[in-house]
């Protein structure tokens, strides 16, 4: 999962996932609106859990280490409510009744915090980090890579456009861009840096070769029905590969292109999925 902002975890619900689900996030930054559901998802995943899931790692710029600890640490915001559901007995009780077995281990985040470069590689996937340029040196910001066998991904986070994340997205099968508003907008208001609009988005998909562009991350005026086919408009200007202006709750399949020009060897396309909360 790549960042938890307002109410991920119950919109995870809606569309059918559960946190336990997850094993691995990656936060691209700590504005609240990346983050504020953290602890509702690392409380509801262990609260639910029977102590045999594997533990969360949780990865993202400076600060991730230190708000984990602040949160679910021995001295945390939560470590009352964390020693009551290990101790008590109605929590001992429910925990059984689950399947979960005596003593009931505490809960296991590891979270670290990361910079550019390899970040993690699992057993069948690989997280590459880029530096994103969004409020330095407020908060470092983060862009993310995710190379599986089913194709590669790229998430801006939020970001103006820029190289390093062009260079990171270089080749992948799709890039997931913020695109917070017309381009004409944000021209109008030279401070509003930090930020990618329809035509920033468009260039960084378009230089990099990727084959498929998701607009996320959208304000209300570029998401306004009546506002969204001039978008889209705008951004195939530049960019002339598939684009997909995305909606809350709304699940999407993406698909790793065939390099191989139709070498029947090649297999059958896949088409994995990107979930928005």
């Amino acid at each position: 999962m790549f960042d938890c902002g307002p109410a991920t975890t119950y919109k995870m619900a809606q569309t059918g996932l559960h946190p336990l689900d997850i094993d691995y996030l990656f936060f691209t930054h700590h504005h609240f609106d990346h983050d504020v559901d953290y602890p509702c998802f690392m409380m509801t995943r262990w609260d639910e859990s029977v102590g045999k899931e594997q533990p969360l790692r949780a990865f993202g710029p400076n600060n991730t280490e230190s708000i984990t600890e602040r949160l679910i640490g021995e001295k945390g915001a939560f470590a009352y409510d964390i020693n009551a559901r290990t101790n008590h007995p109605l929590s001992k009780s429910t925990y059984q009744k689950r399947g979960g077995i005596l003593p009931r281990p505490r809960m296991n985040v590891i979270a670290k915090d990361v910079g550019p470069g390899t970040v993690f590689t699992g057993n069948d996937f690989e997280v590459t980090a880029a530096p994103a340029e969004h409020v330095e040196p407020y908060h470092d910001s983060l862009a993310y890579r995710l190379d599986t066998s089913e194709g590669s991904i790229v998430f801006t986070g939020d970001t103006e456009p820029c190289e390093r994340i062009v260079e990171l997205a270089r080749g992948a099968d799709a890039l997931v861009s913020m695109c917070g508003n017309f381009e004409s907008v944000y021209d109008a208001r030279p401070n509003d840096i930090g930020q990618t609009g329809t035509l920033g988005a468009a260039e960084m998909a378009a230089e990099a070769g990727v084959k498929e562009l998701f607009l996320v991350h959208v304000g209300p005026d570029l998401s306004a029905p009546e506002n969204r086919e001039r978008g889209i408009a705008e951004v195939k200007t530049v960019f002339d590969g598939e684009i997909t202006l995305t909606d809350e709750l709304q699940t999407y399949d993406w698909q790793k292109h065939d390099h191989s020009h139709d070498d029947p060897a090649s297999g059958p396309e896949v088409h994995p999925h990107i979930h928005r909360h």
